[in-house]
């Protein structure tokens, strides 16, 4: 993702030099061609995360497009009062960049583990916030993040992320991307589990389970209609993500969830849980230790696959979850 990331933001630069991508002193392999190419549009911070972060707002309300970059939580947390009162405060046209979401950084410890950045950056006044499913959408969430003027935290995974889309797909900040159909229930993605949730869906298919895929590659602004559909046409929806269970995608389709009227839908969330990861491995090592494995994942289903078969057998059929008042959108 991140070499996607740099590819995309080269070709942005050499057509709109206001593009300034500011770094924390780090990820030389990836941003030198950038600072060779671009001298007057790069600017090295040092380790100094906050004055990385007001020297983009200053940069910004000068008229630049500044793009912020650091690894796992040092461009969020360890200046967040700087993104708050300089950033969103001003609204600036600042675009946050994270590289490492997740446990992507995972063998080098909690100081390195990004799973709480969703939740706060999604608390952040006037900031889009997207997570991107894979390559084909880094390259374009970055384009739309440089198009449309304000603060964005754009969270992209670190290194080998599997291309899931083709080249070619409809990318709106806003609005997700329906991945797969499926009338049985709904598995909505964000960031990079976009992959091993399609995985889980063709094992359900072997299963005769049609699962629906959704990449909820924006958090905020959240694609409403999408969620809303899904709870109207599938029978449950889960959320799967590599970050906290705690204010990230799960938090977010709850709320919608919960304040749509008329709509009851089996709903659950798997993430992970709201605590430090104690153990030490890599990405895959972690992730499996919290149940984000593919077989982790079918277990944590299994309570929500069976009330679907449940309600498959019984007369009333999906209507078990979803109550329609009469003249709405049919008959109770």
């Amino acid at each position: 993702m991140r070499t996607a990331f740099i590819e995309t933001l080269l070709e942005l630069a050499e057509q709109e030099p206001r593009i300034t991508l500011v770094v924390g002193d780090l990820g030389f392999g990836v941003v030198e061609t950038f600072a060779d190419r671009f001298p007057t549009q790069f600017v090295n911070a040092a380790v100094a995360e906050q004055n990385m972060t007001g020297i983009a707002a200053g940069l910004a309300l000068s008229g630049r497009i500044v793009f912020t970059y650091s690894i796992a939580n040092f461009p969020t947390t360890r200046c967040l009062e700087q993104i708050r009162n300089d950033v969103c405060y001003h609204n600036a046209n600042v675009k946050v960049v994270a590289v490492g979401g997740g446990f992507a950084y995972g063998s080098l410890g909690v100081t390195h583990h990004a799973t709480e950045d969703l939740a706060v950056m999604r608390a952040m006044p006037g900031m889009a916030v997207l997570a991107p499913g894979d390559p084909v959408e880094v390259r374009h969430a970055v384009r739309a993040a440089a198009r449309q003027p304000g603060p964005c935290y754009l969270r992209l995974g670190r290194v080998g992320e599997p291309v899931v889309h083709p080249d070619c797909i409809t990318f709106q900040i806003g609005k997700a991307i329906r991945v797969r159909e499926g009338e049985d229930m709904t598995l909505i993605s964000t960031g990079g589990m976009l992959e091993l949730t399609l995985r889980v869906a063709s094992r359900l298919s072997g299963q005769g389970v049609a699962a629906r895929v959704v990449s909820m590659h924006t958090l905020k602004p959240l694609d409403v209609g999408e969620v809303t559909a899904a709870a109207v046409e599938t029978r449950a929806i889960v959320t799967i993500e590599e970050h906290s269970i705690i204010g990230g995608l799960g938090s977010a389709v709850a709320e919608v969830l919960a304040e749509t009227e008329d709509v009851k839908v089996s709903f659950k969330r798997i993430g992970l849980p709201s605590k430090f990861q104690s153990e030490i491995g890599d990405q895959d090592f972690l992730r499996a230790a919290s149940g984000l494995s593919e077989e982790g994942l079918l277990n944590s289903l299994r309570p929500i696959l069976d009330r679907i078969t449940q309600t498959a057998a019984c007369p009333a059929g999906r209507h078990a979850f979803l109550h329609v008042p009469t003249g709405s959108r049919g008959e109770t």
